[in-house]
């Protein structure tokens, strides 16, 4: 490969989970390497990590986990015979908080593209044909204003997505925000209005909630959160619910005004039209590839209607030697971890090794309170297809650890194939829910029978027998709750 005369024999464009990983691997994999970046012009460090580091989950997670301890101290820390009064939230201190943890991230991956030698510009790129790629420098970054190109035997297209914007809620982040802008608000709003009850949106509604602001979610959708099992979108919506969030489902925006510094929301639903106020509302409606200006029109690489990029089992698009991971494909879902291993996958692909990826064992996690985590399929998919399956729903509150640590809420669901006992899906919601996931991940991937996990034997106590209960429970054997 590096016979030929390319500057690279990779190319990288995006260093968020998927861009940084596949440009770190190739180059361990003794390719000569770049990865090109548009990071934030307003900071001259580098900001690698993408939106996912720098204005996404890694911040919604840090800042949920202050807003948890600030609700745990008003409202739970008496339980365990523990005093405390007058107690603030210091928003700025959080956000300090968050800002290092972020910051700590971006060193963490400038250390490794420095430790394995791959080459990073920061700039904005566009793909021109299979070989070659136009950048443009953002702020002098590059030693001039011109945009030039630099070209590789390999390029991989790993720009990330951004969300969704919506014409009846023009962004100003001033009143109508974005997801970024709600992350780093200086003060704590009293009413906040979220469009979108989707997983960001959730979050979100969390983190607020804990901290005082009255949320109201706004869901064109019938049904809550009809990505997961029915009876955890069930449990969930009951628990939050329970925790203040104010979730209208069947409620589609139709308008929203700027008035004596509040947003007006018109928006209609089975009974009608309705009008409310907030103060902040944020857009939180999904998200789309940063595909738009990526790609020269004369590179003629294959778009769906939506923008995503048509790719086949490798990931590879339809020009030759480029290939397209993270957001910018329907293979998956749109989450880092995805696409992390496809990161990996084909920085592996382009040195001839092959190691598929198991789409259907992607863990997939909701970071709320409590969490909620699932692998595999869905009790409502499987029955739509005429699966014979058994299932069992085992609650946290049966597990001496979840009650010692006083997160009895959620409960741990599996199902596996009734003639088999192979186990095809299990769905949390609950503490660590994100943490348990991984065991039921494993299981699934080496293909575990629901007597595989019943006969593993778990520590006592910790919330993980949940799992254990829940395999047992299949075949009518629990031990800790009722049947």
């Amino acid at each position: 490969m590096s016979q030929q005369k390319n500057d690279f024999d990779v190319i990288v464009i995006g260093a968020g989970p998927a861009g940084y990983v596949a440009a770190t691997r190739a180059s361990q994999l003794g390719l000569k390497t770049a990865c090109i970046d548009n990071w934030d012009p307003d900071k001259s460090t580098p900001c690698l990590g993408g939106n996912y580091v720098n204005g996404g989950c890694i911040s919604a997670v840090a800042l949920l986990e202050s807003a948890k301890l600030f609700n745990i101290l008003n409202h739970g820390i008496a339980d365990h015979g523990i005093s405390a009064d007058n107690i603030q939230a210091d928003l700025p201190r959080m956000l300090e908080r968050k800002e290092s943890i972020v910051n700590a991230l971006n060193q963490q991956v400038k250390k490794i593209f420095d430790d394995n030698k791959v080459k990073s510009i920061r700039a904005h790129a566009q793909l021109i044909n299979p070989n070659r790629v136009e950048i443009t420098p953002i702020n002098n970054a590059a030693g001039d204003n011109l945009p030039r190109a630099v070209t590789a035997n390999k390029i991989i297209l790993a720009a990330g997505s951004s969300s969704v914007e919506l014409s009846f809620a023009p962004i100003d982040n001033k009143f109508i925000i974005d997801i970024q802008t709600t992350l780093n608000l200086q003060s704590t709003p009293k009413t906040l209005g979220i469009i979108g009850a989707g997983a960001i949106g959730i979050e979100l509604a969390g983190i607020w909630n804990k901290l005082g602001t009255k949320v109201v979610l706004l869901e064109a959708q019938n049904s809550f959160m009809n990505m997961a099992d029915q009876e955890i979108s069930d449990e969930a919506f009951k628990l939050y619910s329970q925790q203040g969030l104010d979730i209208r489902l069947g409620a589609r925006v139709i308008s929203t005004n700027i008035e004596q510094q509040q947003v007006s929301v018109e928006y209609e639903d089975s009974q009608g039209r309705h009008q409310c106020s907030f103060d902040k509302l944020v857009v939180a409606s999904g998200r789309k590839p940063n595909t738009e200006s990526l790609i020269a029109a004369s590179a003629d690489l294959l778009l769906d209607e939506e923008g995503f990029v048509h790719v086949d089992e490798n990931c590879c698009t339809t020009l030759p030697g480029v290939y397209a991971i993270g957001d910018l494909t329907l293979s998956g879902p749109m989450l880092a971890h995805k696409g992390i291993e496809e990161g990996i996958f084909v920085a592996e692909h382009i040195t001839g090794q092959q190691s598929p990826i198991n789409y259907h064992t992607i863990p997939n996690v909701i970071y709320t309170d409590p969490e909620i985590a699932w692998v595999g399929q869905t009790e409502q998919d499987l029955l739509a297809i005429g699966e014979n399956i058994k299932t069992s729903i085992f609650p946290f509150s049966a597990t001496s650890r979840s009650q010692i640590m006083g997160t009895t809420s959620g409960m741990v669901k599996m199902i596996m194939q009734a003639d088999t006992e192979i186990i095809l899906g299990v769905h949390i919601i609950g503490a660590l829910a994100s943490e348990l996931i991984a065991e039921a991940v494993l299981a699934m991937e080496f293909s575990a029978t629901a007597e595989d996990l019943a006969r593993t034997i778990h520590a006592h106590p910790t919330i993980s027998e949940a799992l254990h209960e829940s395999a047992l429970a299949l075949n009518g054997r629990s031990l800790h709750v009722s049947i």
